[in-house]
């Protein structure tokens, strides 16, 4: 039997994005992709971000905030930075690791101004959707 490829979504707090990313990743390609996810620091899990997923039938009301040192020791295929932040700081893997960016909108810098929560969750929503249509797409659209 192949070994999964092992893919670890990372950004800054490891509060939204990343999580949404993992949870596509092993709701629609968990037979072939073994997800992870992690922030270079730790904000917590996004409430909005569990909302909008469980929308979309993926509960990641059971995930945690997750540093990225928590993770050392597994031999990623590849570490996808979704964030700016996390791309300029990204920590170094050693190995065979591929390092790709994939950047996203931050969905809760979006959400500040919005007059409702509706509003907010529109932003949120997008954003999810965006993540989903990516991860349907891997792991072929990262090699290149």
């Amino acid at each position: 039997m192949d070994r999964k490829t092992k893919v670890l979504f990372l950004c800054t707090g490891n509060s939204c994005r990343s999580q949404m990313a993992e949870g596509w990743c092993r709701h629609l390609k968990g037979d072939i992709i073994d997800a992870y996810s992690a922030g270079i620091e730790t904000h917590g899990l996004n409430p909005l971000a569990v909302k909008v997923m469980a929308e979309a039938g993926v509960d990641i009301s059971k995930h945690r905030s997750k540093h990225v040192d928590e993770l050392k020791g597994i031999d990623f295929d590849y570490v996808i930075t979704v964030c700016g932040h996390a791309n300029e700081n990204c920590p170094f893997f050693p190995g065979k690791t591929k390092v790709i960016h994939v950047g996203f909108d931050d969905p809760p810098q979006l959400a500040k101004s919005a007059k409702s929560e509706e509003e907010a969750l529109s932003h949120y929503r997008r954003v999810r959707d965006e993540i989903r249509d990516f991860v349907e797409k891997t792991p072929d659209n990262l090699i290149k």
